[in-house]
């Protein structure tokens, strides 16, 4: 996904969020993708095309929502001369907001945080999402090789995407049955074209893995004991050598190899992403209970020390559900901000009105931008494990692990 900020990326979730629960009483709500390469003129024609079919649908209330969801498209089409960067998604449609008669036009446009590859155009009772959804999914990214004597390919995985970025092949000739000094002659050439082809993938992947800075690690694999001496040889920078997270053995090379270490090693990239959250927390946990350490959690004393800027790694359970809002008095303007789970009713304390909202967001999007603002990590910790159950239950899913105690 690039360098996208954990606050919008956070934004991005709660929007999806948000879609998922909006329904239409029939199948009337229109999902369109655009990708960024397509002509804002094309979809505009579709539109007018799918306007025109749109008059067959049986159900007259359906019918009427659709051509209205359809022509709020094609003017919203009119304010932009091309997709974005990433390209354009737009939800449109009728929803519901209790009894009949109650719907309500709602239209959601907006630039994905990635491209979007392929143009949609879909109508359901829901929002059509999956594409959003995917882009969600972590981007991290694995290099990958697999390699006998005869054949290496060396890809990438980038979430569930496989990128192939090199396949070779050596030309090192199978055994050979010659006997007596002519059979040990052979034997040496072929031991040493293996060990020039093994010298060369060593190049390529060196070439391929030191220029991405973000990798998260690498797996090779490979029939037979090829992949072992390739790592355990001096084939490899010593900085892409220190990433090598596991070997696997497999029955094939080449892109069918790639698949089957990818399938042999889902356990293994699973576990290191939940270890790292595990990490995080035990070592929140671990300062928390050291006589100086450098922790804190509770909501006032968090927000006070990353104001302060002096937190190191801000702590988030993705379960956190509470707004932070702006409350002022009509009466004497006086205004506080308090974090609340629902909406509550306030009396002034300087004069004793009731007060009003005037402003509010979501709490992880506040203490976010504050982190942004001071230089502090974000890690948004999942409940998938028991240190992330422990964060949300025992700490109220916040806590910070300090760079110093001021």
């Amino acid at each position: 996904m690039g360098k996208v900020s954990s606050k919008k990326l956070y934004e991005f979730r709660r929007t999806l969020e948000e879609l998922a629960k909006k329904k239409g009483r029939g199948t009337e709500l229109v999902s369109v993708y655009i990708p960024p390469d397509r002509q804002i003129s094309d979809v505009a024609k579709h539109m007018r095309e799918e306007l025109s079919q749109s008059a067959n649908i049986k159900s007259k209330q359906t019918r009427k929502n659709v051509q209205s969801a359809i022509e709020v498209i094609m003017q919203r089409l009119k304010l932009f001369p091309r997709p974005p960067k990433n390209g354009l998604v737009m939800f449109v449609g009728m929803i519901p907001r209790g009894g009949p008669g109650t719907e309500k036009m709602e239209t959601y446009v907006f630039e994905p945080p990635e491209p979007i590859k392929t143009y949609i155009y879909h109508c359901n009772s829901e929002f059509y999402l999956e594409p959003l959804k995917e882009m969600l999914e972590e981007k991290e990214i694995y290099g990958l090789a697999v390699l006998d004597r005869k054949e290496a390919t060396i890809a990438l995985l980038k979430g569930k995407r496989i990128e192939i970025l090199k396949t070779l092949t050596s030309g090192v000739p199978g055994k050979h049955k010659a006997g007596g000094q002519s059979q040990r002659r052979f034997d040496r050439l072929i031991e040493l074209a293996a060990h020039e082809f093994l010298k060369r993938i060593g190049e390529h992947m060196n070439e391929a893995f030191l220029s991405i800075p973000d990798l998260k690690g690498i797996i090779i694999g490979g029939p037979g004991h090829t992949k072992e001496d390739f790592v355990k040889g001096d084939y490899l920078h010593h900085e892409v050598k220190k990433k090598i997270i596991t070997t696997v053995d497999t029955s094939y090379t080449g892109e069918f190899g790639i698949r089957e270490v990818i399938d042999k090693s889902m356990d293994v990239l699973t576990e290191i992403d939940v270890m790292r959250e595990k990490k995080l927390v035990q070592r929140f946990l671990s300062e928390l209970i050291s006589e100086d350490g450098l922790a804190a959690y509770g909501e006032d004393e968090v927000r006070n020390y990353l104001q302060m800027g002096a937190v190191e790694v801000l702590l988030l359970s993705e379960d956190l559900r509470a707004k932070r809002a702006t409350y002022q008095c009509p009466s004497c303007n006086y205004k506080m901000d308090l974090t609340i789970k629902r909406e509550e009713t306030i009396d002034c304390p300087k004069c004793n009105d009731q007060m009003k909202i005037v402003d509010s967001k979501d709490l992880i999007d506040d203490l976010v931008e504050i982190a942004e603002t001071v230089g502090s990590e974000v890690e948004i910790i999942s409940t998938e494990t028991e240190e992330g159950v422990q964060l949300l239950k025992a700490f109220g899913g916040m806590g910070a692990i300090l760079r110093y105690r001021p």
